[in-house]
């Protein structure tokens, strides 16, 4: 089969692979229909090569075809159309059972002390091949899959795999009450749809902040206030210019681990990623520095007594936090990989016909697979929104 492959820091190239097969009784074997490039897919491409190896299938935002399913997978059938979600679980643990599904006690990477395994996604979460291929093998299948609907387009019910689920997540940490007011710092695809879910569940204020132009039309035109970074020397004045001089009262960071901004965290990870494949993972799990700048921003321009929402990917282990400004200003931080299956049922409603989040026209590009190297390419340069790959 053809599946996107890393093969080193911005290098992508789409080959032919051996075809999965089933492993376990608890597998799915699913045809990719749609599968999509997510931000957290580029820090791969740029930050966490050391966690990489060269042949790794990439991605973790499938939706397609059941073709064959192991002994023990009652629940989905050959034929069935399918969403999977980007975390691997089994339903049935400790932490599963409390919706913790990114803490899955059955698929936890415990030798690298880490939640449990997700699709194309590190050594850090099991080295799971990914979902930017023709076909995907599924384990835990029991489970994970979420059977939708014939009839719609892909584009549908294809953001149930990650987008949404993480938007709803930051929201829903975020703990906005409806008429309460919300800064989203970054406006790619998880905090354009963060914005769209705020909006839709009541919030009088919310502020977007990028410099992409695109970006913030795309967010303006549907009722968000928006600040372009570029126009403001001081970002944090200007938000407080629009809550009433104290900052709203939530921040989703939506950036995460390279944010602009960051000389420091950025020079310091070049530096990782030129040395030797094991000295490279030892500097990166044990003294790694993330670009820190959409966090400082979002301590600073958090009204005190609010709440920070991270669903940027940060993967820093010796990262300096401002703890003096967060105790004093009575900060609440909440963060995680989002917990797909816990939200699909509160999310699901929204995708009826009338559409209220705009998942139908929310990716700006599709893509054949082939293409992959490019969207990467494009992706980081900010040249394209959501992308989807077609096998």
């Amino acid at each position: 089969m053809k599946a996107a492959v890393w093969h080193g820091k911005r290098d992508v190239r789409v080959e032919q692979v051996p075809d999965p097969v089933i492993q376990q009784s608890t597998d799915a074997l699913v045809r990719i229909t749609s599968t999509g490039l997510c931000g957290s897919d580029l820090h791969l491409y740029e930050v966490l090569g050391p966690f990489m190896t060269p042949g790794d299938i990439l991605g973790h935002e499938p939706l397609g075809v059941v073709e064959e399913t192991g002994a023990d997978v009652t629940g989905i059938a050959p034929g069935d159309r399918v969403v999977v979600p980007f975390q691997i679980a089994c339903g049935t643990c400790f932490m599963c059972r409390r919706g913790l599904q990114t803490q899955c006690e059955t698929t936890q990477v415990r030798g690298e002390g880490s939640g449990a395994a997700l699709f194309g996604y590190t050594k850090l979460y099991g080295s799971v091949p990914g979902a930017q291929a023709e076909y995907l093998r599924v384990p835990q299948a029991q489970y994970g899959p979420v059977k939708v609907p014939e009839g719609v387009p892909d584009d549908r019910y294809l953001y149930l795999s990650d987008v949404l689920p993480t938007a709803w997540q930051a929201v829903e940490h975020a703990g906005v009450t409806p008429g309460g007011s919300l800064a989203v710092l970054g406006l790619g695809p998880i905090g354009d749809m963060a914005c769209r879910i705020a909006r839709h569940r009541g919030a009088g204020q919310v502020i977007g902040i990028d410099l992409v132009p695109e970006r913030l039309s795309r967010a303006a035109a549907r009722g968000v206030q928006t600040l372009d970074l570029t126009l403001h020397e001081d970002i944090g004045a200007a938000v407080r210019d629009l809550t009433a001089g104290r900052g709203p009262d939530a921040v989703i960071d939506a950036v995460g681990m390279e944010a602009h901004g960051s000389p420091g965290g950025s020079t310091l990870q070049t530096i990782a990623g030129l040395l030797p494949q094991r000295l490279a993972e030892r500097m990166a799990g044990k003294a790694g520095v993330d670009r820190m700048a959409a966090l400082y921003t979002a301590i600073d321009i958090v009204r005190r007594g609010g709440t920070i929402a991270l669903s940027g990917v940060y993967g820093g282990m010796a990262d300096p936090l401002p703890m003096l400004t967060l105790f004093d200003k009575q900060i609440e931080l909440r963060m995680g990989q989002a917990n797909v299956k816990h939200w699909i049922p509160e999310i699901l409603p929204l995708l009826g016909a009338d559409d209220p989040l705009g998942v139908d026209e929310f990716a700006t590009h599709h893509l054949p697979l082939e293409q992959a190297a490019e969207a990467y390419e494009r992706f980081q340069l900010k040249e394209t929104g959501k992308v989807i790959l077609k096998p």
